[in-house]
């Protein structure tokens, strides 16, 4: 979380008139830039069983148990502790003969966790605040059926696993103008500057409107080919993409070039490549709402090559998947935009547009899916409805 600054300090002049020159120190500056915790590892422990009393037939209380619950202002980074344990119970005594039971412990996260065990198995998914899992069992108070004798509570690691849910995620490959986009529609003042992976963690933007409309945007860090295999670290990257409800795919109209021994991609390319990349991981990403951003258009020869690739993904709607020979560009599904917009972060150019363009997909975005809601209530109330007469018309019969 801290950078170390090396500084050397002047010259010191002591009394007796001999100077002497400081070594280098280092000083620990925070860093800001270094602030984002997706994925921790905890130990979690019931607690134990009391002990119970066999003069009295007295029953020791039971351990509590260990949650992991979804609460709001909540950042994995808080959970300073790698350990969470619930407290033990009371032992049965001849002046309180049944001990009373252990306190529960909740580990507060935020909303969007998915809670793993230590191999991998999953455990439960917080969507919701309010949302809990029980990840540790409290140990049974002694009694007649275990000899009186309290019973351990459950001891195990887990994973906490942050996938981010906002409004939209800005998704393209390094150095494309993710982070420039974002501090020029936001209020976000990401890392910038013209290397690749400047981005190593999500960024979150929240774009506000004249009648205090409000929308998170993400800066997810940028992919390389492959990272459906999880190079580059592609399925920690990936992961947010699952939970945004709008993806804003961001390119280059220079194309993409990771490696100087990697070809030149243009435009159409590094989007044919994006595509390829999020089918392969999920291609149920590939159904979402979405808007292509062609970045960096500041001068009017960029504009042109912009109409040229407008033209391009038009051919290539018309003529199907089948027109494209090179087998690394190749998907079985294309996805397919709300909208298609050319930008240039660094002079404004266009950027109130692709505001006004964000909040519309997203608005029409939200109406579906209460529509949707809408309708799955109104249909299990009618089953339910059904039900409920054919249960009475058996009664009737009988």
């Amino acid at each position: 979380m801290f950078r170390i600054i090396r500084c050397k300090l002047g010259s010191i002049r002591h009394f007796h008139g001999e100077s002497e020159t400081c070594p280098p120190i280092r000083v620990y500056v925070k860093d800001r830039y270094r602030h984002f915790v997706d994925s921790l590892r905890l130990t979690v422990s019931g607690g134990n069983g009391g002990h119970g009393l066999p003069k009295f037939g007295g029953m020791g209380g039971s351990g509590g148990n260990v949650y992991v619950e979804a609460a709001d202002n909540v950042t994995l980074k808080k959970l300073t502790k790698k350990k969470a344990m619930a407290s033990s119970g009371e032992n049965s005594a001849h002046y309180r003969v049944i001990g009373e039971n252990g306190s529960d412990c909740i580990v507060r996260v935020p909303v969007g966790v998915t809670v793993f065990d230590d191999n991998g198995r999953p455990l439960g998914q917080l969507d919701k605040v309010g949302d809990k899992v029980l990840v540790a069992l409290g140990g049974t108070g002694g009694n007649q059926h275990n000899n009186y004798l309290g019973l351990k509570g459950q001891k195990q690691s887990i994973v906490l696993d942050l996938k981010l849910i906002a409004d939209a995620g800005l998704v393209g490959f390094p150095n494309a103008g993710k982070s420039s986009l974002l501090k020029a529609i936001s209020r976000a003042s990401p890392k910038i500057a013209n290397y690749p992976f400047t981005t190593i963690n999500p960024n979150i933007g929240v774009m506000e409107f004249e009648d205090y409309r409000q929308m998170s945007v993400a800066d997810l860090p940028g992919l390389i080919e492959g990272a459906h295999n999880n190079i580059g670290l592609g399925h920690k990257f990936l992961k947010h993409i699952v939970r945004t409800h709008l993806l804003v795919f961001v390119i280059d109209i220079n194309g993409f070039k990771y490696r100087p021994e990697w070809p030149q991609r243009s435009p159409l390319e590094t989007f044919l490549l994006l595509n390829r990349e999020l089918e392969l991981y999920d291609d149920r990403i590939l159904s979402k709402p979405a808007i292509l951003v062609v970045s960096k258009l500041d001068n009017k020869e960029y504009e042109h090559k912009f109409y040229h690739f407008c033209e391009q993904l038009k051919a290539l709607q018309t003529n199907g998947l089948e027109s494209i020979t090179n087998e690394c560009l190749k998907s079985n599904k294309l996805i397919k935009f709300d909208k298609i917009i050319g930008v240039c972060a660094k002079n404004g150019y266009n950027i109130d547009e692709l505001r006004d363009c964000m909040r519309n997909a997203i608005d029409l975005n939200c109406e579906v899916d209460k529509l949707k809601s809408n309708q799955l209530i109104s249909f299990q109330s009618i089953e339910a409805n059904k039900k409920r007469r054919n249960e009475e018309q058996d009664i009737l019969l009988i």
